[in-house]
């Protein structure tokens, strides 16, 4: 990955443009692989986990409902918090 990032950021590259970034996309990721793998190149390479298949919308609108519901607690428990310390 190395290789083709320093070979895009000198032959493909404009002026102007960012430097070309490497992703990996995996079946699966260890994050000490990843970490020794990556670390120290001064190019950015990055690893994610590739699935091939995504929740269906319903699922993800329920999981954002949720998220939603979590944060807004935490910003009212925050907000007595706040409010008994004074």
């Amino acid at each position: 990955m190395h290789m083709y990032l320093n070979y895009a950021r000198e032959h493909w590259m404009k002026p102007g443009e960012n430097p070309p970034v490497g992703l990996i996309l995996c079946a699966s990721k260890g994050s000490n692989e990843a970490h020794y793998a990556l670390e120290g190149l001064p190019n950015k390479v990055l690893a994610a986990e590739y699935q091939t298949v995504l929740p269906d919308e319903k699922m993800l609108a329920e999981e954002l409902e949720k998220t939603r519901r979590e944060l807004d607690s935490r910003m009212i428990a925050r907000g007595s918090d706040v409010e008994g310390s004074v």
